[in-house]
């Protein structure tokens, strides 16, 4: 049997196909104006997920690399208040071997001990070094100034917990140096050496002055050490650093293939889809152009 076709099933089926034409374009017009293949879930359910998880990856990449800036300054920071110490220490180990001759004067002994207590000062601010609101020598502590006084620096127990950064998936790194490290503790702290050293030197101590020199190379020696490791990591982090911009490169190519149209593609298709609009209105006018008088004819 014939089915009747009815100039109401017609519009019907014409009004479909325009709105059919027009929903294409609406997309493609919307993928031309954000550079985006995908604007909605819709646009590709399996597309998303794995745009998400770029997304979730290269967050993660940047954090990794501000921890990795945010490492550099603090051990160059250290390493420049290290450089310091050993200033500092190596002019001590000038006067001691100066201040152990014994035919020095007694002004001259007086001049001597006079600038170690200098040195000693000087010593005492660079233990109390401050980075970005942060004192670098007391362990985890950092609000909290590790010697609060030059006569008692010697017996301070500072903060010896680690500060660590992360610089890849499960990568630690400790970055910090702490006060007993650097500065040593009891007997062997620096500042004890250079209290004792100024005590040697008014009191006209000839051997505990000579004495003082092995053990300021003692604190040199080991002071040498912490930079070379500090040096050490810096030259780590740099690697690391470098993995992750090679990192964030792949995921950001990735995410871009992914997420970003072919904007080829997608003006063909449009101008494609106008042209077929325009061809579907061209033919429909002519589809609805009968009327009731037409019929009457």
């Amino acid at each position: 049997m014939t089915q009747r076709v009815t100039q109401s099933m017609l519009n019907t089926q014409l009004l479909r196909n325009l709105n059919s034409n027009m929903n294409r374009m609406d997309n493609l017009q919307n993928q031309l104006a954000t550079g985006r293949r995908i604007n909605k879930p819709s646009d590709d359910p399996v597309g998303i997920s794995f745009s998400l998880r770029y997304r979730s990856e290269l967050a993660a990449n940047d954090q990794y690399q501000r921890n990795v800036d945010s490492s550099v300054s603090w051990l160059d920071y250290t390493d420049t208040m290290l450089d310091q110490v050993g200033q500092v220490m190596q002019r001590a180990r000038e006067l001691a071997v100066l201040g152990s001759n014994g035919t020095n004067s007694e002004e001259s002994l007086n001049s001597v001990k006079i600038e170690i207590d200098q040195l000693a000062d000087q010593m005492f601010t660079i233990a109390n070094s401050n980075f970005n609101g942060k004192y670098v020598f007391n362990g985890q502590k950092t609000d909290v100034k590790p010697y609060p006084e030059l006569a008692t620096a010697a017996d301070v127990e500072v903060n010896k917990g680690p500060i660590q950064f992360e610089i890849g998936v499960g990568v630690k790194l400790t970055i910090n140096k702490t006060g007993d490290e650097v500065f040593g503790e009891g007997d062997t702290s620096i500042f004890k050496i250079l209290s004792d050293m100024s005590e040697s030197l008014g009191k006209k101590n000839y051997s505990a002055i000579q004495a003082s020199i092995g053990k300021i190379d003692e604190s040199m020696n080991n002071l040498l050490a912490m930079r070379a490791d500090i040096g050490a990591k810096t030259n780590r982090i740099q690697l690391a650093e470098d993995r992750l911009k090679d990192i964030g490169i792949n995921l950001q190519s990735l995410q871009s293939k992914t997420e970003d149209a072919d904007m080829s593609i997608v003006i063909t298709n449009l101008k494609m889809n106008e042209n077929v609009y325009q061809a579907s209105l061209s033919a429909g006018s002519k589809l609805i152009q009968p009327t009731l008088i037409d019929f009457l004819r």
